[in-house]
């Protein structure tokens, strides 16, 4: 069986680190997914502590709670879809599994939104609700021709497959990558792209501001909306690989702007906001596209005066005026 370990929120490097090294004591087979949750096969682990894997996500909440103070949830599934979709299903700071067996299976996908399906957005969700396909068991129970003619052929394939609980994918083991991440939550669910865009902004100083400190430059960049619907809360997450490795605010406000707009959240109500930066390396060491003007130049000269006034003065210091407010 699959534990899907979502730990709340997105966490420090150190402390994410760690509790990656806690579920590294139950079982071998772990896959960090940064910020904020990991995915660990358990099927080896039952008879070893002599628990199942619901006993064993019950120890594993228990440990997170006195070690690292946090009220983790657990979804556990046959899959990795099916775990994370059970984890996402309910209250946080629960268990909740998906028994491995096909009629369990479809009971548990009856009825789930759309929209809670990894990969479908408000906009493939509208889409989706056009043609009457509100939920899991509509869309599983829809040909396949007919999803590809709206949807695509690949898109249209692998969603077909999510809804009915397929996933062939398997949890690989491996240590987390290098990342740094923020999130803003809105203080009431946020539907002016405005105040959405503005948020995104703050996230993206705050980012530059951190890996410039670090002498860091960053890859790519993901993007994760949690938005509220009638299933309480979903998600959808999106990343874009930048054209070269930066930690050049402007540039990363930028990305993160183009994957808020890609994601059509105009009429979506928006409960929260993390950005992360992927794939980081030695900013002295990141190849640099050459300007054919001073503008670049300039506009990183302004950073570097705002970095050290920010240093001296706190890190409310200098900011956009669209961000004036946010913490």
């Amino acid at each position: 069986m699959i534990l899907y370990v979502h730990f709340g929120g997105p966490l420090p490097d150190a402390a994410y680190r760690g509790l990656i090294g806690l579920l590294g004591e139950f079982t071998p087979v772990v896959q960090a997914l940064p910020p904020d949750a990991a995915l660990a096969d358990v099927s080896g682990s039952t008879r070893y502590f002599g628990r199942d894997a619901t006993g064993l996500a019950g120890l594993i909440r228990m440990r997170a709670a006195a070690v690292f103070d946090l009220d983790a949830t657990v979804g556990i599934g046959p899959n990795p879809l099916l775990a994370r979709l059970a984890a996402h299903r309910g209250e946080p700071g629960t268990v909740r599994g998906v028994p491995d067996d096909p009629e369990a299976i479809t009971r548990f996908l009856t009825g789930l939104p759309a929209a809670a399906l990894p990969g479908v957005g408000p906009g493939t969700a509208r889409t989706l609700a056009s043609y009457g396909l509100h939920t899991a068991d509509r869309i599983a129970a829809t040909p396949l021709l007919t999803l590809q003619r709206i949807l695509g052929a690949a898109a249209g394939r692998t969603l077909r497959e999510r809804a009915a609980g397929v996933d062939p994918g398997r949890v690989t083991a491996g240590a987390p990558p290098r990342t740094v991440g923020a999130e803003h939550r809105f203080v009431r669910d946020e539907l002016d792209a405005f105040r959405q865009r503005a948020a995104l902004t703050h996230l993206a100083e705050q980012l530059g501001t951190r890996l410039r400190d670090e002498r860091q430059a960053c890859r790519s960049l993901t993007l994760t909306v949690r938005y509220a619907d009638r299933a309480g809360s979903s998600s959808i997450t999106r990343s874009r690989t930048l054209p070269e490795s930066t930690a050049h605010s402007p540039q990363l406000r930028a990305a993160a702007h183009a994957l808020h707009w890609s994601l059509g959240l105009q009429r979506a109500r928006v409960r929260s906001l993390a950005l992360r930066a992927d794939g980081l390396g030695d900013a002295a060491s990141a190849p640099r596209q050459l300007a054919l003007g001073p503008d670049d130049d300039r506009t990183r000269r302004i950073e570097a005066a705002a970095d050290r006034a920010r240093a001296r003065f706190g890190p409310g210091a200098v900011r956009p005026a669209s961000t004036a407010g946010l913490r």
